[in-house]
């Protein structure tokens, strides 16, 4: 699996600290990182939480990522955002027991954390924690046991709903100020890393038209 991480620009300061917690754990599993920042360099072009939305749903769209890390302060900002768009479903995912439910329950392709509130000492270690249990058990197994066949049910409606309320991404993002889908897209390594991975040719074509 092609994990993103993308940090927007209040938290781009943890971003090294984030990547190191999720490349820990994930790449002995197997899975690879591509982080896409922010980076918490001077001079980057800033993500807004709202950026890091269409940021996903692009990579996650195309099939440049399999799934996406992000967050913000609190993650709430960040996992709406995330929502907003077709393809994606976020968590808000604060602890342990938040990542292994919503892999098992949920099955989604995303999450958003919170990297300020509640983020003190040992901050680092939660990440670890979160990331074992978001990604070494599987997902949609269903839990607890005697939930299994209801909740995987209940996914498959939810898939249905989104699938039938929300319209394509290219048409969801043409509908978007385009200095907005612009910035979310302008990162440093995006180009690198995007086109290295992407499947989607009518994606990766707008993608080229919004970069000129």
């Amino acid at each position: 699996m092609r994990i993103a991480l993308i940090n927007e620009n209040s938290q781009a300061a943890k971003n090294a600290q984030i990547e190191n917690a999720l490349k820990t754990v994930v790449e002995p599993m197997g899975h690879t990182v591509d982080n896409y920042g922010m980076y918490g360099t001077e001079g980057e072009p800033s993500l807004t939480y709202v950026q890091n939305g269409i940021l996903a749903a692009i990579l996650l769209n195309s099939g440049a990522a399999d799934y996406v890390v992000t967050g913000c302060g609190t993650g709430e900002g960040a996992m709406l955002a995330l929502n907003s768009f077709p393809g994606v479903i976020c968590g808000h995912v604060v602890d342990p027991s938040d990542g292994f439910m919503f892999a098992q329950i949920n099955d989604g392709n995303a999450v958003a954390m919170p990297f300020a509130k509640g983020y003190g000492w040992g901050g680092d270690l939660n990440l670890q924690y979160v990331f074992e249990k978001l990604f070494g058990f599987g997902s949609g197994n269903g839990y607890p046991a005697d939930r299994v066949v209801p909740e995987q049910r209940n996914k498959k409606i939810l898939d249905a709903v989104r699938l039938n309320n929300f319209k394509d991404l290219i048409t969801c993002l043409k509908g978007l100020d385009p200095d907005l889908v612009r910035g979310a897209v302008a990162g440093p390594r995006f180009a690198e890393l995007f086109f290295a991975n992407a499947k989607d040719q009518a994606i990766i074509d707008y993608v080229k038209s919004v970069l000129g």
